[in-house]
């Protein structure tokens, strides 16, 4: 059988790894890796292939330059080929992955997204596993590959993630209150430390990530709980580290924000 031929992938820039192993070169429309990690961070990276990150156990926040997502195992983030990227281990993780070459599935996202992953795009990771690397392409292997790509562009793409800001100030903001989420910083004390009008800032906020810095806050609060309540968290742990007056408070945040309380989110209540 004729097999297309593998692309060399671009050359990143100047401190972003490239990942361009047998998993990238191969001329196979899918890949499919597992690595369990204890902990940690990958460094900044970048694939000259689409990727699928699943959590088959713990959970994840990919970070890149347009926000960050948490990937508990009901879903996973899709990253499309040569996007820069970081993955945060929290806490332990056995993380499954697809790698996808990018004219074998044109039609999905060309942008960072979270996607639920159900019962039978799960069977079909863990079986692509199973199958040698270089797997036959009219063989079972090719089959489930085949199957898989067909079941991604069913899935759900649900909103929440966070966006991050490029104004250099708005991001040292951010990224101090992704530290610290239980900070109470605002775009006030911002704008006097920096000399500059808090209006102004708020609009370059507000036109950058789409959400004012309150609503932005809420957001990256709701990301870093999930993370916390993934791991199995208790809610009033999670309401303390977030800078909660009480679990009561913050449990009425989150059901605003996503419809259910806390301790049902990952129990089938959203």
């Amino acid at each position: 059988m004729n097999q297309p031929s593998a692309t060399a992938p671009a050359s990143p820039p100047p401190g972003v790894a490239s990942h361009d192993d047998l998993h990238q070169t191969l001329p196979h429309p899918v890949t499919a890796k597992a690595r369990d990690y204890q902990g940690g961070a990958t460094p900044v990276h970048r694939h000259p292939r689409a990727q699928l990150i699943y959590a088959g156990r713990g959970v994840m926040r990919v970070e890149t330059a347009a926000g960050c997502w948490v990937v508990p195992p009901v879903r996973g983030v899709w990253i499309p080929a040569e996007t820069d990227h970081k993955v945060v281990m929290l806490g332990a993780v056995e993380m499954r992955t697809l790698y996808i070459r990018p004219d074998a599935a044109p039609a999905l996202p060309t942008h960072c997204c979270l996607m639920e992953v159900g019962p039978l795009l799960r069977a079909l990771i863990l079986a692509l596993l199973e199958e040698p690397l270089a797997y036959d392409l009219s063989g079972r292997g090719g089959m489930i590959a085949s199957l898989a790509l067909q079941e991604l562009r069913f899935l759900q793409i649900p909103a929440l993630h966070l966006p991050m800001p490029s104004e250099p100030r708005l991001l040292r903001l951010c990224r101090s209150q992704l530290a610290r989420p239980d900070q109470q910083d605002t775009l006030e004390a911002l704008a006097e430390r920096h000399a500059a009008s808090t209006r102004t800032l708020a609009r370059l906020f507000q036109r950058e990530t789409g959400m004012s810095f309150r609503q932005w806050r809420q957001q990256a609060r709701l990301v870093e709980a999930l993370g916390h309540l993934a791991n199995g968290l208790p809610v009033a742990r999670v309401a303390e580290q977030l800078g909660y007056r009480s679990p009561s408070a913050f449990t009425a945040m989150f059901r605003r924000a996503l419809g259910v309380e806390p301790r049902r989110y990952f129990d089938g209540g959203t």
